[in-house]
């Protein structure tokens, strides 16, 4: 069962809250498709409203808001073995008013020593795997299989190193290649009220070259693919422009999390409306884990102030609920930059675009239902 995926085609953000997915199983594919196959919703997928197509990217919220990068080294350390290995970790979170399971098996790598050590993904995993949705906007670098459901992005290592240096957050070869076979390795399980909807890889079916050649040349080509929901989001056309490279300028985590929640839930952003989330609901990330909970307020203002620094946001409000003295809960709300609507506005129009493709019949399976 480990390699099983199970996801019914017409997934949508309502559809998994509802856990209406049918136990529907596919076979993995182990090798990519030997031929190009031609993708009108890859080319949507690829198509952008914008001046500068180098500075945008996609978001995919229904798989992005499973969490899955939130362990620090320092909790890694904790949680491994005298021998190096480790337990899966789980962490229960709520989404849209479900209660959600996430289980993440670490990835066992060889170590120089011979001997294996537990990895979970963490922040350059994160930052790896945007760059490669934003490698798979890139012509020829991506191919989609709409009947089977299958997306896989051809990289090199070099073109990650690339692509992370221009966006200022550089890693070596090393580092990149460590958190390629993280993705690849480790296993995620999500479950809702405990009954497993899905489990898989990260980056899943890496076809890569020999260990020597890999090592050597780290612009030999690599192709893997990319997680179902992402698969499923191309084909339905459920995935929303967003400015690329203002999230990768974000130095917190925590800051990009919330950059992305008002990229997906403030569509409709302008200067007489604002938006609001509690401080409930960011403790379900699983990145406000301090031991005390006034640190933890302290580090969502943190991610704040970056975003009015990053001129995201133009300012916010706190609403302190308290029970007696003491503080259960803080509402945020948030007002936008122009910048932030202006974007907004362009992703509405790429969407509303897209949609008027997706009566097109040579669109095959699109079904917006």
């Amino acid at each position: 069962m480990s390699n099983t995926q199970k996801i019914n085609s017409t997934i949508t953000h309502a559809s998994i809250n509802k856990c209406a997915i049918p136990y529907i199983r596919y076979k993995l594919v182990k090798k990519p498709p030997e031929k190009y196959i031609k993708s009108l919703q890859l080319d949507l997928f690829s198509q952008f409203v914008t001046n500068d197509k180098s500075e945008v990217s996609n978001t995919v919220e229904i798989w992005e808001s499973i969490p899955k990068y939130f362990l620090t080294p320092a909790q890694v350390k904790k949680l491994r073995t005298d021998t190096g290995h480790a337990d899966p970790y789980e962490w229960n979170y709520s989404e849209k008013g479900g209660n959600f399971t996430v289980r993440i098996q670490p990835a066992l790598i060889k170590q120089g020593n011979n001997k294996y050590q537990a990895f979970f993904p963490g922040i350059t995993e994160e930052l790896v795997e945007e760059a490669l949705k934003k490698i798979l906007t890139i012509q020829n670098h991506g191919i989609h299989d709409v009947n089977k459901v299958e997306t896989w992005v051809r990289f090199s290592l070099r073109m990650v190193l690339k692509e992370l240096a221009s966006r200022g957050r550089d890693r070596n070869i090393n580092q990149i290649k460590h958190a390629i076979e993280v993705m690849s390795s480790c296993v995620i399980t999500l479950s809702k009220e405990k009954k497993e909807i899905w489990k898989g890889s990260i980056l899943q079916d890496l076809v890569t070259v020999g260990r020597e050649e890999y090592l050597a040349d780290t612009d030999a080509q690599h192709i893997g693919r990319l997680p179902l929901f992402i698969s499923h989001a191309i084909n339905q056309l459920e995935y929303r422009q967003f400015n690329y490279d203002r999230l990768m300028s974000c130095d917190e985590q925590l800051t990009r999390l919330i950059y992305k929640k008002l990229i997906n839930r403030y569509r409709h952003a302008n200067l007489i409306n604002n938006y609001h989330f509690m401080y409930s609901d960011l403790k379900s990330t699983g990145l406000l884990q301090q031991n005390r909970e006034i640190d933890n307020r302290k580090k969502v203002l943190s991610a704040l102030n970056e975003l009015k620094e990053k001129n995201i946001i133009a300012n916010y409000e706190t609403d302190e609920r308290k029970e007696s003295r003491a503080i259960t809960d803080v509402k945020y709300i948030i007002y936008p930059s122009n910048e932030f609507i202006s974007e907004q506005k362009a992703a509405n129009k790429r969407n509303s675009d897209s949609d008027k493709h997706s009566i097109d019949p040579n669109l095959i399976s699109v079904n917006k239902s």
